[in-house]
C-alpha cells in the first residue's frame, strides 16, 4: 500500500478507518469464529505463491522459497520475543494442540513405557481440541484432573495448586477463552508450577492454547511462564490453514505423524510457504494496532453489554467483562432457543454463533458455561456475540434491537 508520496504505509495504518469488509446490509459479529483476512495477508501470501520450489530442497528456487518461510517465522518469532528455532507451523491450532499434548504423550510414554502412575491437569473449560486430546490421554493410561473455573469463569492459581501430585507431568489452561472470554492469569499459575517443581525436584510442562489473545494480549511468551505455546493464524486475521506451536527447551515433544524432517521432525509435510507468509503478516498487522483497537472494542462491548441488559432485564453475562478479551460478549436468556435466534437473526442480516464453532450443532449445552453454574437454562441458552475491525456502534445497536424484538416475539 503507498501513501500520497509514494512510499509504503506502516502495516496496520489502514486501521484508522472501519474496513467495509462485508455486504452493507450484513453486521457481522461473529469475528471469533473466523474473522476476514487481513489485506497485508492477502498481499504477502500473493506474492509467496509465485514461488515455485520446495522449501525442502536445496536449488536456487527452493532456496528462494526456504528464504521466505524462514522470515515468516523470525518475524512471527519476533513478535513472540522467542527464538526462530523455538517456533513450528502447523497446519492450524487443532494440530498445534494436538502436537503439544500428543508429543508430549507419546514421548513420554516411549520413556516409560506407559502413561500410568502420571498425572495431568486441564482447564474444564477448554476448546475441544484440547479435552479431545486429554481424553486420549487418558486411554493410554494417564490420569486425567479437570480445573474447574470460578463463577467468573477464572481458572485461579489456587485451584491448580489444589490439583497438583507429586506425579503431576502437564498442566494446561488456555489464556483467552474461546467462548466468553476470559483471560487466565497464567503468569501466575506457572509461579505456582515453578515453586511445585522446586519442591518435589520434578518437571510439569505448562501448555496453553492461545486462540485469540494475541489480538489484545501482549504476546511475551517468557512472561506467561508456559513452555509450550499454540497459536492459530486464522484467529489472528490470517489465512486458514497454518498455525503454530511454541516449544521451550524443555519441552521433549515425539511425533505424531509420520512422514519427513520438516519442523524440526515433529510435523511432517511440505511446508505452505505462502499461508506462512501471510500469516506472519497478519499478526504484525494486528499486533501494530493492538492497544488501539482493543480500547475501541472494549467501550463498544461494554456499551452493547449495557444495553442488553437494560432492554432484556432477564439476561445474564457469562464471564468477567472485566477480566476478559475485548471483543467478545457471551450472554444467556431464558425461555428461548438460541439456535432459533442466532438464525432468525441470520435472516435479518446478522451474524452470531451460540458458541465456539467447532462446537455449533453438535451439543445443547455450552461445557464453558455449564462449569460457571447456575439454571440449566443458562448453559443451554447461550449466544456469543464477537466484535472486530469493521464494528461500529451502529451495528451493536442495530443487533441490539433485532435481539430484542426476536426475545419478545
Amino acid at each position: 500500500m503507498k501513501n500520497q508520496k509514494g512510499s509504503a504505509q506502516p502495516i496496520g495504518a489502514q486501521y484508522n478507518a472501519p474496513m467495509r469488509l462485508f455486504r452493507p446490509k450484513r453486521t457481522y459479529l461473529d469475528y471469533a469464529s473466523a474473522p476476514p483476512v487481513h489485506e497485508d495477508a492477502l498481499r504477502a501470501m500473493r506474492a509467496a505463491e509465485s514461488l515455485v520450489g520446495n522449501a525442502g530442497a536445496i536449488h536456487k528456487e527452493a532456496v528462494e522459497a526456504l528464504a521466505v518461510l524462514d522470515d515468516a517465522r523470525a518475524r512471527i518469532a519476533k513478535l513472540l520475543e522467542v527464538k526462530s528455532r523455538e517456533l513450528i507451523f502447523t497446519s492450524g491450532l487443532t494440530e498445534a494442540n494436538n502436537i503439544a499434548i500428543l508429543g508430549f504423550a507419546r514421548a513420554l510414554e516411549m520413556r516409560r513405557r506407559s502413561l500410568t502412575g502420571t498425572d495431568w491437569i486441564v482447564s474444564a473449560i477448554e476448546h475441544a481440541s484440547v479435552l479431545d486430546c486429554f481424553g486420549e490421554v487418558e486411554r493410554m493410561g494417564g490420569t486425567i484432573s479437570h480445573v474447574m473455573p470460578n463463577e467468573r469463569g477464572i481458572i485461579s492459581p489456587e485451584a491448580v495448586q489444589a490439583l497438583l501430585k507429586r506425579e503431576t507431568v502437564f498442566v494446561s489452561v488456555g489464556w483467552g477463552n474461546n467462548e466468553i472470554g476470559t483471560i487466565q492469569p497464567l503468569g501466575k499459575i506457572a509461579r505456582v508450577l515453578e515453586a511445585h517443581e522446586k519442591r518435589h525436584g520434578t518437571q510439569v510442562l505448562f501448555h496453553t492454547d492461545a486462540g485469540q489473545a494475541p489480538l489484545y494480549e501482549p504476546t511475551t511468551v517468557h512472561t506467561l511462564g508456559v513452555d509450550l505455546l499454540s497459536l492459530g493464524s486464522n484467529k489472528l486475521y490470517g489465512p486458514h490453514g497454518v498455525g503454530g506451536l511454541y516449544l521451550s527447551n524443555r519441552s521433549e515433544i515425539a511425533r505424531i505423524m509420520q512422514g519427513g524432517p520438516q519442523e524440526r521432525g515433529l510435523r511432517a509435510g511440505t511446508e505452505n510457504v505462502a499461508l506462512a507468509a501471510g500469516f506472519a503478516a497478519a499478526f504484525e498487522a494486528v499486533a501494530s494496532v493492538r492497544e488501539r483497537e482493543s480500547k475501541r472494542l472494549r467501550d463498544l462491548r461494554d456499551e452493547f453489554a449495557r444495553t442488553l441488559m437494560q432492554t432484556i432485564p432477564s439476561l445474564v453475562v457469562n464471564g468477567d467483562l472485566r477480566e476478559s478479551l475485548p471483543h467478545m460478549l457471551n450472554v444467556s436468556i431464558p425461555d428461548i432457543n438460541s439456535e432459533y435466534v442466532v438464525l432468525r437473526l441470520d435472516h435479518e442480516g446478522i451474524a452470531c454463533s451460540t458458541k465456539s464453532a467447532c462446537r455449533e450443532g453438535e451439543e445443547q449445552e455450552s461445557h464453558v458455561v455449564l462449569a460457571l453454574g447456575g439454571p440449566p437454562w443458562r448453559s443451554q441458552n447461550t449466544l456469543r456475540f464477537s466484535l472486530g475491525r469493521d464494528t461500529t456502534r451502529q451495528s451493536i445497536e442495530t443487533v441490539a434491537s433485532s435481539l430484542q424484538r426476536i426475545v419478545r416475539s
